[in-house]
């Protein structure tokens, strides 16, 4: 697997993209294909991270784009943390926060 970009969240962990993730991510995702820089926004600088309720390894990024022109301006970034090492799961975005 070949590695997009890593980038250093703002709790200063880890996350990389790989050709395997982004494939699939814009195959479900097709808007997200011109948006990397957004995702690596996301995750240095989000407005707001949650931690998932069914698993303690999973963060959701959160940063709002107010001038999108759609009324999705929520970019969330799903990331994974396994055995200290941190990927990235999705990308898209949302309408709000959930």
């Amino acid at each position: 697997m070949n590695i997009i970009f890593e980038v250093i969240d703002k709790t200063g962990r880890k996350l990389r993209m790989t050709n395997w993730n982004w494939e699939h991510i814009i195959r479900r995702h097709p808007e997200i294909s011109s948006e990397k820089e957004k995702i690596i926004e996301t995750l240095e600088n989000p407005d707001k991270i949650i931690g998932s309720l069914k698993d303690d390894k999973v963060r959701f990024y959160y940063k709002y784009y107010k001038h999108r022109p759609s009324k999705n301006k929520f970019m969330m970034v799903l990331g994974r943390y396994l055995n200290g090492e941190g990927f990235i799961i999705s990308a898209h975005f949302l309408s709000r926060i959930r």
